[in-house]
């Protein structure tokens, strides 16, 4: 008798597996995890006592429609309630942007190496992944990319800040681009780490959304805001967009507890700014101390720093993980190192000078 299991859709098979950021193992040597991009700060004032608060309501579903946080943000944003849809994280908008676009035959379009889940969500659509390489200097190749323009692109990610490089596209390079991106194909700014901008040549993609409707911003309260462990994020796109993002949304999927954390950390623009800026001012002097030892890193305007170790690249998260702390390594290309606790950067700096040494 032969076994029989179900079938499965063959597209999967080409579906890359996520790579979370690896946790410190629990009575292991690395006690920093620096690998995820989290905010290494508690919730914002207040936050968790909400949160703890709305978990008394657990044996109820939560607000489907997201009434109240959708009216916090588009009171926050000046945005229109129409133009907004929430859901899980920045990834889980994301990924219904691209089944709300794209499927079989279609392409989605975006730099690499850019955020690992781009590829994942396009060919769980069915749809096909085109990466351009990223410049050089490890920026977007936004001429690069207008070329790679077909007439079955249907979606493109633009990540900026770029994730796992930190670097950012400009004012006037972005505008140019969506100014020559066809009407027809949505582009998506992707502003996970937005808050973490010093840069004022950068644009915010609110100001460029509003007279654009082929142009959607993503935003998350899993970096700036630390609550990575809720999964809450949201996009800001023209009322077409926005209401098939509301279709393509899993039913029930922002929690009552997330939706209740986000308004209270909404309201806490103040103490967000002083976290945001103490973070700020640890990126840049790690940064500093390891362009000191001789270590070229593009300018990174994130929440983390990107080295680019080629061939050493595994040999380097080893020694950090021996050390204390654990990092993010993308095999052959380079390590993205979270700005996190000054206790864990200043290891991460002896340990990249000890290494720097044997280069």
């Amino acid at each position: 008798m032969t076994e029989k299991t179900p079938r499965l859709r063959a597209a999967l098979e080409r579906v890359p597996t996520y790579k979370p950021g690896k946790p410190a193992a629990a009575g292991g040597p690395a006690a920093f995890k620096l690998s995820s991009n989290e905010n290494p700060y508690p919730p914002l004032p207040g936050v968790l006592e909400t949160a703890v608060a709305a978990a008394a309501s657990l044996n109820r579903y939560p607000d489907l429609a997201c009434t109240d946080l959708m009216a916090e943000l588009a009171d926050h944003f000046s945005v229109p309630l129409a133009h907004l849809a929430t859901g899980t994280g920045s990834v889980g908008v994301a990924q219904q942007l691209v089944q709300s676009t794209a499927g079989p035959g279609d392409e989605v379009l975006y730099a690499w190496r850019s955020f690992e889940a781009y590829p994942i969500i396009t060919r769980i659509a069915g749809a096909t992944p085109v990466e351009v390489p990223l410049t050089g200097g490890a920026v977007h190749d936004l001429d690069a990319m207008l070329a790679a323009i077909t007439d079955r692109t249907r979606l493109i990610f633009v990540c900026n800040p770029n994730n796992p490089t930190g670097t950012v596209v400009r004012r006037a390079e972005l505008e140019s681009f969506l100014d020559r991106a066809p009407a027809e194909v949505l582009v998506v700014l992707d502003e996970a780490y937005i808050e973490f901008i010093r840069d004022a040549d950068v644009p915010n993609g609110l100001e460029l959304y509003r007279d654009r409707p082929n142009v959607c911003v993503l935003r998350t309260f899993s970096k700036a805001y630390g609550l990575a462990g809720l999964r809450v994020g949201f996009a800001v796109a023209h009322e077409p967009v926005a209401a098939a993002l509301r279709k393509t949304a899993v039913p029930f999927g922002v929690s009552h507890i997330a939706q209740e954390a986000a308004i209270a950390s909404l309201r806490s623009e103040e103490a967000l700014r002083e976290r945001v800026e103490a973070l700020v001012g640890e990126r840049a002097r790690v940064a500093d101390a390891l362009t000191g030892q001789g270590w070229t890193l593009p300018e990174s305007q994130a929440n983390f720093l990107w080295l680019p170790l080629g061939e050493r690249t595994l040999d380097f998260a080893a020694a950090c993980e021996r050390a204390g702390v654990v990092v993010r390594p993308f095999a052959g290309e380079g390590v993205r190192v979270t700005i996190g606790e000054a206790e864990a950067n200043d290891i991460l700096v002896r340990v990249a000078g000890e290494f720097r040494k044997e280069l």
